[in-house]
């Protein structure tokens, strides 16, 4: 067929106005992505420290099509003092981005993530994945928000202060400084992110709390009944508040405990269903560098998964053999794989363009003002 002339140039203009043209090429062009429980890190290199930046660390962050990543930062678990570790941790960070301003943007505010997509840098979002650094003072909430951290976690998988984490009795409630947590935590415009909490914990804290909260980096229980994946219950919950829920690239996600990017979209779907399509997306827990040599690195996770165990910290579901991820969604690539594997279930581009970034940032909006 040979086109005139006119209709060539209507063809054209259509195209540079067409996001779904565009999208063809490459179905992220133009859509902010966000991986609301990442980190920007090498694992092929596990002694070096999360705050050491390479080339192909940024390179791989940039050609995933990322946008902003919720790290990890601060104490988790260890013999540290918790409050002191989150300190430093909190500063070698800030060096980082100080060190490299033309690929990394330290995001305060949903416009910092709109920056950093103009710029096409990498934003990170400063995140706890514990609240032990509180100690016995809840005001402590304030300095950490001064300081630059956007979101909080109450607990990680064991009981703490605040409440129980998922390895902790579904019944353990939120506790009396986990209220005054969560009431400064609001004050200070702070998500509270209830990944790793226990049932009862999460159900209180979606109550106590003034505004929505997240859980960023969870599973469906219904699909796969481990105490890291959330119930329907707590996650009818978040969504009703208007909260936020990411669907994690984790072992969790299948009863064998080697999940696949099927049961990821298996996971996205029933959330969705459970909570409607506005209050989901992902929250892989892994970055956008993949391992090089997984045979070297499952001797690796052995001893990984021997200190977790001898830590109190390893969760049900959690193996020697199972990796802390997804084989066949991972790299700079995942995020690319996971649109093409949703639009093939018949999910439209709006809908997943709220499920890799736009519900997140919808989120953050009504919260970080």
């Amino acid at each position: 067929m040979i086109l005139d002339r006119r209709a060539a140039l209507a063809m054209s203009a259509a195209a540079l106005a067409s996001p779904a043209l565009g999208a063809a090429r490459d179905p992220l062009a133009g859509l902010t992505v966000i991986n609301a429980l990442g980190g920007i890190d090498d694992p092929n290199f596990p002694d070096a420290p999360p705050w050491v930046l390479t080339k192909r660390m940024i390179a791989d962050a940039r050609a995933s099509g990322q946008t902003a990543v919720n790290c990890t930062i601060g104490y988790v678990a260890g013999p540290e003092e918790p409050f002191q570790e989150t300190i430093r941790q909190i500063a070698l960070y800030d060096r980082m981005v100080r060190d490299h301003p033309g690929d990394l943007i330290k995001v305060l505010s949903v416009a910092d993530i709109a920056r950093a997509k103009a710029e096409k840098k990498t934003g990170l979002i400063y995140g706890f994945q514990n609240s032990a650094q509180m100690g016995d003072d809840p005001s402590r909430a304030d300095i950490f928000a001064n300081l630059g951290v956007r979101i909080i976690q109450l607990t990680y998988n064991p009981r703490n202060q605040l409440g129980g984490g998922s390895m902790a009795p579904a019944d353990t409630p939120l506790t009396e400084f986990g209220r005054r947590v969560i009431e400064r935590l609001n004050a200070n415009r702070v998500m509270v992110d209830l990944s790793h909490s226990g049932r009862q914990t999460c159900l209180d804290a979606i109550k106590a709390s003034k505004q929505p909260i997240s859980i960023n980096h969870t599973g469906c229980q219904a699909l796969n009944d481990l105490p890291r994946n959330k119930t329907d219950e707590e996650l009818r919950a978040v969504a009703e508040r208007g909260g936020f829920v990411g669907i994690y690239f984790m072992l969790f996600l299948n009863k064998t405990g080697h999940a696949t990017a099927a049961d990821v979209v298996a996971h996205i779907e029933h959330a969705i269903n459970v909570c409607g399509e506005d209050h989901v997306g992902i929250g892989t827990d892994g970055g956008a560098t993949p391992i090089d040599d997984l045979k070297a690195y499952d001797a690796m996770l052995r001893k990984e998964h021997a200190d977790r165990v001898a830590k109190g910290i390893s969760a049900p579901g959690e193996r020697a053999d199972t990796h802390p991820f997804v084989d066949d969604l991972r790299g700079p690539g995942q995020f690319r794989k996971l649109y093409s594997l949703l639009a093939a279930r018949g999910h439209k581009p709006a809908r997943i363009e709220k499920i890799l970034g736009r519900n997140f940032v919808r989120y953050a909006r009504d919260v970080w003002v």
